[in-house]
């Protein structure tokens, strides 16, 4: 895997991580947003949004994994390749 894939690979999970510091602020967030919009906010909420987030976090890290993967199919197969070629 080459360098600028494994960085794309560990940003979109760093994106992913959330320490209880961050959730904290983000519940805090959705509260005040409910409260500005003279709803009530409830757990519920809070946990849709939270998944959502994650959710887009899921799929941001699942882009970068693949494209690793399919750059290191293809290296694989080179390297197959390359010892047919030196055996035959």
């Amino acid at each position: 895997m080459e360098r600028q894939d494994y960085n794309k690979a560990e940003n979109a999970v760093d994106k992913a991580k959330w320490t209880v510091n961050d959730y904290a602020e983000r519940a805090k967030d959705y509260i005040r947003e409910q409260k500005h919009k003279n709803a009530e906010p409830t757990a519920d909420g809070w946990m849709e949004r939270a998944k959502e987030n994650v959710s887009d976090a899921w799929e941001d890290t699942k882009d970068a994994v693949s494209d690793a993967w399919e750059k290191t199919k293809d290296w694989s197969e080179d390297a197959k390749a390359e010892v047919r070629k030196a055996t035959n």
